[in-house]
């Protein structure tokens, strides 16, 4: 016959063995609680959101390009720029602005005979717009942004293209949009570069 003491030893075996049973199904259900597995119907990770494209910025693979004489008629300077693109003026100082008005190429074709790298600091120094940043130097060309009170942040690259390794210059090529078309307008600006056609240098007329 049990004694109430070995009764209530019984009682606490039996206890502790349904608890063990119910920490097992719950275990079996939810996974490992140390978490190696993953909960049935859970996701530990979501998937990295999108970054969606820029609607309104200037494509570089959707350009298409014209060429374009100007210069004198003595000194005549040709080109590549984006088709559809306009100048309102031929000469020595076209600027081809696109239909919207806000990307443009402007050359400058009256060479000088500083350096690039004396030009470019020059206009770094000259540039009077409101919160000027200079950004750099990057292969020739001096890239800056600044803000037009009418339509907001801008982005500028010149570059300054010498034929006689760097000791004057022969052409200015500039481009102008906003900084988040940077890329396309770093197309626009190879392209001009790559597709300039300059007349031979036989009457040196460039001024200082």
């Amino acid at each position: 016959m049990l004694t109430p003491r070995h009764q209530a030893l019984l009682m606490t075996l039996a206890g502790m063995t349904v608890g063990v049973a119910v920490f097992g199904t719950v275990l079996a259900i939810n996974g490992d609680l140390t978490g190696n597995d993953t909960p049935v119907g859970i996701v530990n990770s979501q998937p990295a959101p999108s970054t969606p494209s820029c609607a309104d910025c200037l494509q570089a693979g959707s350009l298409q390009y014209t060429l374009q004489t100007f210069g004198t008629k003595s000194d005549q300077v040709s080109a590549e720029v984006p088709t559809g693109w306009t100048s309102e003026q031929d000469g020595t100082r076209p600027r081809f602005v696109d239909p919207t008005g806000v990307w443009q190429i402007r050359f400058d074709t009256r060479g000088s005979k500083q350096s690039p790298a004396e030009l470019a600091d020059s206009r770094a120094g000259s540039i009077d717009e409101p919160d000027l940043k200079v950004l750099g130097r990057d292969n020739g060309t001096l890239i800056y942004t600044y803000v037009d009170q009418t339509r907001g942040p801008r982005m500028g690259l010149s570059r300054w293209i010498s034929t006689d390794g760097g000791e004057s210059t022969a052409v200015e090529v500039t481009v102008g949009g906003r900084p988040k078309d940077e890329a396309a307008l770093r197309a626009v600006l190879e392209h001009a570069t790559t597709t300039l056609q300059l007349p031979p240098s036989d009457n040196d007329t460039r001024p200082n």
